[in-house]
Parts: structure tokens; sequence; C-alpha cells
């Protein structure tokens, strides 16, 4: 995962993930123009393994955070990985994943658990919690969360993703949990500490 070289940032030129526009508009009499990026809804999903009482979460390296950890004038030409290693871009999420597909939300969410995190889930397990926005300065995209509890038994394979994704499956106590939860930078984004928060409130310390 860490094995990284040759980082530039260069202009996109096409995207099947993102699209950029623009929103002319009239606020209190006064002309204003907002930038907007198109992106997928997603879902994200609380996975709970109740044989040991462990959270299942992945750990991927996203380059946006890696980029945006590095200040602006060392972002020139190729990056300086020994001076900005690779575990600067390095989260712990929620397993997760776009809406691309002519499917439910919770058959989306349990392939999901399935590709990234290995566990093989029965559809009617998917409990959906709540849908919310992320990125509202940019996106407004919908992100919707669910719980799921698995077994050991339901453990199918390693996980790590499809195709070209790089993801660790990796597992947290709940004391870890909480102790992680309260730090003052967190290496995740701000869908996967409510989603921390809700488990903690409504599944154990309720």
């Amino acid at each position: 995962m860490e094995n990284l070289s040759e980082v530039q940032i260069v202009d996109t030129k096409s995207s099947n993930f993102i699209r950029p526009y623009s929103v002319k508009f009239v606020q209190n009499g006064k002309a204003r123009v907002w930038d907007c990026i198109k992106v997928h809804n997603s879902v994200l999903i609380v996975i709970y393994n109740i044989s040991r009482k462990v959270l299942v979460l992945v750990k991927q390296f996203r380059p946006a955070v890696y980029i945006n950890s590095i200040p602006e004038q060392d972002r020139v030409g190729t990056i300086d990985v020994t001076k900005y290693p690779p575990s600067l871009g390095v989260t712990l999420e929620f397993c997760a994943g776009i809406v691309d597909k002519k499917k439910t939300l919770a058959e989306i969410a349990r392939e999901e658990v399935l590709e990234e995190c290995g566990y093989d889930v029965p559809l009617e397990n998917m409990q959906e919690i709540q849908t919310f926005r992320g990125g509202v300065g940019s996106a407004g995209d919908r992100q919707t969360l669910f719980y799921v509890e698995v077994t050991d038994d339901m453990k199918l394979t390693s996980g790590g993703g499809v195709d070209e994704e790089i993801i660790e499956v990796v597992e947290m106590s709940l004391d870890e949990a909480r102790q992680y939860q309260v730090q003052n930078d967190v290496p995740s984004p701000g869908g996967f500490l409510f989603a921390l928060y809700w488990f903690l409130s409504r599944k154990v310390d309720k």
C-alpha cells in the first residue's frame, strides 16, 4: 500500500467519477456563480463482528488526503516521497462504495462488504440507518449508512477489494474505537466519525 513513487499533480482530462460544473443563480437580488462537482452517491457500512466483538474497518491510501498533507510549495513537479511518506495519505474508514449499479442500496452495500472485507452477509441482515449529504460545499451527494453484524463463520475471503483496489482489512476493539474518536487529528472522513459515534451510542453504550 505504501510503495509509492512518481507522484505528480496533473490536469484532469476526463473522469468516470467526477464532473465539474457551475450553477448560476440570483440570491437576494444578487447574481452568483457556484462551482460544483458531480459525483456518485454512495453507501457506508458499519461492520461489527459479534464473534470477537470488534469493528471491521478498511485502510486505504487516498491521493487527495496525501496531497493535502503536503505544503503547496512542495506540490510542484514530482513529489519527494522520502520527505512526504505515503503514510500521510493512508486513512482508516468503514467499508463503503459508490452507487453505480442498477441494484438496491442494500444489495450494493452487501456486495461491498464481501468485496472489501470478505464477509458473505444475508441481504436481510443489512440494516439501513440514515442518509445524509456529503461535500455540501461542492458535491451535495447522498451517502446512506448501513449497519450489519457478522460472525467469523461468514468470512469467505480475505477481502481487499476488486480490480485495482488496494485495501487492507483491519479490526478495532471497542476500547480502541473509543480512543480513536477523541483524537485531535483523525485520519478518517467525517462520515466515519458520525458512523462511529452512532455505533458506540446506539449499539454499545445505550
